[in-house]
């Protein structure tokens, strides 16, 4: 059992929770995940570790309320408990060398996932500038977290906070002043699709972390197998990082759609059954 010591909402539809997780907390490294099982009925949700204290024993996980699995863990209130947190699973990011200037971007709750790789690229010695996006103002998080590790630059789709526009506008900047020698892209599936058609020409390396449907985490289902160049890879174990310019984001696109209908309506049963409680 993994007790949540805090729960904060970042954004509309992102929460943070704080959970002790010691030995996980001392030997997580960034880009690696964990699978979580709220109770003994729950689905199993790969999550990046976001943050860790080794010395304090807690992991953040930054978890976007979607469905029905999701909203029961964001549901959970300090000192109440986790059944199971498997990990650290994946591979860990193959960092910069030091010296050398990345750009971290994240998108959504993707923020919450480049934050850990900016922060190992920054204990490195190399520069990083991070470029976060969010609709508005409210679905903007992490940016002083990110501070802590270089230049931060906000975009919203709507300029209520930052720069309006897109993060890709604001990386291609980055990418026409020169200098930049890896890209690391966190987010939905078309800004990172954006991101690898954006920084290809330039010849930038551009690291993706991809999120597909996963079950075990550890190779054996098959769930999260991903084409990338002309192989077959699994996020789980070859990944969840992979070159971008190598994935096959239609086929990542449709298989992360296969299970919609079911996915809404277990979510509408929920739904129904939160509202038949109150």
């Amino acid at each position: 059992m993994f007790k949540v010591i805090a729960n904060t909402q970042l954004s509309p539809n992102v929460w943070r929770l704080d959970v002790m997780a010691p030995r996980i907390a001392q030997v997580r490294r960034a880009g690696q995940f964990v699978i979580v099982c709220r109770d003994e009925n729950s689905e199993r949700i790969p999550l990046t570790v976001a943050d860790a204290s080794p010395s304090e024993g807690w992991i953040t996980l930054v978890i976007q309320a979607i469905g029905k699995s999701t909203r029961q863990l964001v549901e959970l209130k300090p000192g109440e408990f986790i059944r199971d947190i498997s990990g650290p699973l994946g591979r860990p990011t193959e960092l910069a060398e030091a010296g050398a200037k990345a750009v971290c971007v994240g998108g959504g709750v993707g923020t919450g996932v480049v934050h850990p790789i900016a922060q190992a690229l920054h204990a490195k010695g190399v520069n990083v500038v991070s470029v976060i996006g969010g609709r508005s103002k409210p679905w903007v998080f992490f940016e002083a977290e990110l501070k802590r590790y270089g230049q931060v630059v906000v975009c919203t789709d709507d300029g209520s906070y930052g720069r309006k526009g897109f993060v890709t506008d604001a990386v291609k900047e980055q990418l026409e002043a020169g200098g930049v020698n890896v890209v690391y892209a966190v987010g939905p599936v078309p800004m990172m699709r954006a991101m690898a058609n954006l920084t290809k020409p330039y010849g930038v390396h551009t690291v993706v972390s991809l999120n597909p449907i996963m079950v075990d985490g550890t190779g054996m289902c098959g769930g999260c197998r991903v084409t990338v160049g002309d192989q077959v890879k699994f996020a789980c174990v070859d990944g969840p990082e992979f070159d971008g310019h190598q994935v096959d984001f239609d086929n990542l696109w449709d298989r992360l759609g296969m299970y919609k209908p079911e996915e809404k309506n277990a979510l509408e049963l929920f739904q129904h059954k939160c509202q038949c409680n109150q």
